[in-house]
This record gives structure tokens, sequence and C-alpha cells, in this order.
């Protein structure tokens, strides 16, 4: 992370400033979409977002590791040490491990919800047990503690022109958007982890069950029933995105262009698919670079424009809320227990 960005932020506790630096460094990795979208934030603010970010991916390493020695047993303990670690920092204000202390700075200084992150850590507990969802229902309740806290948790951040409970069901809907994006991209890397978040009764409504999507993945062979299954998945993500659409314009105008170019950026994702002819049981679809490329330059516009209007309208930015330092400062930034691509 930038000197420029955590100067901007207020943050100069230098064990703090590594523990945000190491959560950017995870985004940047990990995130490429989302991290690209996150440049247009105003400086003070992408620290934060980053220990968001950061939590997140940490949890969803420990869970998506592809290491046969990380078992199921082992993945559990690694969650329970990390929902224990979270816990306390919460409490506290303050963590030994960096990921950790760099999200309890950001919860504490925005003044986020802390049921959002223990929802998200029952999301993530639930990813080593469960293998499917038998409804669209079921996978949107899973949903709300991977995805669409996520979005909620963000709301602070962004800050909004609106009460933020009018903005929040908007959040929610575009983190849930986002996450469904992934799943159809990744519905053949999720195989190979053994599970299948398109929902059973969608599948099967085209005639798909996992062993279809098994033989597929296996062979390297077409079926149309699955092209027509991953096609109603895509028209119901994109439904979603609908959905979410309205909360960009109420969000503070400064993180607009942000939120915009994810929007743009994730649902690249979905034309990629369809582009790529619905391979995604054979190979990853790619937004292509050029096109990130323009959806970024046409972000960088709209934050400039965007710093116009706000000298003109007296716009603040998006306030934080004050807080005390931490009581003790984190140790210096450890690897996380895995950092597999997810």
């Amino acid at each position: 992370m930038t000197d420029r960005e955590l100067d901007a932020a207020g943050i100069d506790d230098p064990a703090l400033r590594a523990a945000y630096r190491h959560c950017r460094a995870l985004n940047a990795r990990h995130g490429k979409t989302y991290f690209l979208a996150t440049r247009l934030l105003p400086v003070e603010h992408r620290p934060a977002v980053h220990a968001l970010y950061g939590f997140a991916r940490w949890a969803d390493d420990i869970v998506d590791s592809l290491d046969p020695a990380l078992g199921t047993d082992r993945r559990l303990e690694a969650l329970t040490r990390l929902a224990g670690a979270l816990e306390t920092g919460l409490r506290e204000g303050h963590a030994p491990q960096p990921v950790v202390a760099a999200l309890a700075h950001t919860a504490r200084r925005y003044g986020i919800d802390h049921a959002h992150f223990h929802d998200f850590m029952t999301a993530m507990r639930s990813d080593l047990t469960v293998t499917d969802y038998p409804t669209y229902a079921d996978l949107r309740g899973y949903m709300h503690g991977s995805a669409a806290v996520i979005g909620l948790q963000m709301l602070p951040v962004l800050g909004t022109v609106v009460p933020r409970q009018e903005a929040a069901p908007h959040a929610a809907a575009l983190g849930i958007a986002f996450q469904l994006s992934n799943f159809l991209r990744d519905v053949g890397e999720d195989l190979d982890r053994g599970r299948v978040y398109l929902p059973a009764d969608l599948l099967a409504g085209h005639g798909v069950d996992r062993e279809l999507l098994r033989w597929s993945r296996d062979t390297g062979r077409h079926d149309r029933r699955i092209t027509a299954a991953l096609r109603e998945f895509e028209a119901l993500t994109r439904g979603v995105y609908r959905q979410a659409a309205p909360g960009i314009g109420m969000l503070h105008p400064r993180s607009r262009p942000c939120i915009r170019t994810a929007f743009v950026l994730y649902g690249g994702i979905l034309d990629a698919v369809r582009r790529d002819g619905y391979a995604v049981l054979h190979r990853r679809a790619v937004v292509p670079r050029r096109h990130r490329a323009v959806v970024a330059a046409d972000g960088l516009t709209r934050v400039a424009l965007a710093r116009l209007r706000a000298r003109g309208a007296g716009y603040a930015t998006p306030p934080a809320t004050p807080s005390p330092r931490p009581a003790a400062a984190p140790a210096a930034p450890a690897r996380p227990v895995a950092e597999e691509t997810v």
C-alpha cells in the first residue's frame, strides 16, 4: 500500500501500516477485478476496503486451498482460530494477526456492524461440509453470509446520500451479483473442489445433475442441457444486477465511480462466459484486458467529474467514525494459511 494512501487515512502506527499493506497485497494478487476498481476510490478510503477484502480473502483461502494435506479437520481448526482472533480483535480493537488487526481497526473506525463479520464466518464454515444447494433460496441463504454482508460492510466506508438502510438492500444485492458471476465462471473449478453452487432444481429443470457435469468436465465434451442450465443461471444473475443497480446512485458521489466500474467489470464476466459458448466446465472465461482498460479509463473520467461537482456542490469526502488508537500494535505481517487463487 502506498504511503500516500496510509497518510491520507491517518494511519501512522508502523505495525498497523504494515498490516494494511499486507491486506492490499492479498487483494492485488488475488482480486484483480475489484482491486482495479478500488483504485478509483478516494485515496483515504482505500486502506479500509483492502482490510475488508483482505480478511475475506484470507478466510476464503483457508476454505478453498488445494493443498491435499489441509483436510477438512485442519481447515475447520484454522477457521476456528481465525474466528477467535476476529472476536478478540473486534472486542479489543487490535490483534497480533495483521489481517485481523487491519479489519478490527477499520470496523472500529467506520462503526461497521460486527454481525456482518460473524455471518461471514458462519458461511465459510458451511463451505467445509455443504457441497450443493437444492434451491436458489438455499443458495441465497448461504450468500447472505458469503457475499451480501460484504456489500453491507462496505456501505459505511463508501458513504451514502440517502439513509444507509435505504441503500443496504442494493449493496447486499451487488455483493450477491458479484458472487453469482464468480460461481458461473468457476463451475469447473468448484466441481473439482467437490462443490456445485448452481441450484439443483435449476439444473434438474434442464435434465442436468452432478454426474453429467462431472462427465463434461472429465471428457471435455459439451452437452446442450448443460448449456441451457448455464444460460438460465446467467439470466438469473443479470436479474440480481438489475436489483443492485439503483444503489450506485445512492452512494457518495466520490465512491460511485469505483462501484460502477466494479459493476461493469463483474458484469463483463457474464459477457465473457456467453462469448465463450458457456464452456466454463472446460476453461475459465476471461474479460479481455482491452475491455478492462476502457472501463478503468471511463472510471477515471468519472472520478475527475465527481471531484469537480463535489467542489461545486460542497460535498465532503465520505466521513469516517473517529476511533481511538488500538491499545497495542499488531505484529509484523505473516503469510495467510493458504494463498491459492479462488
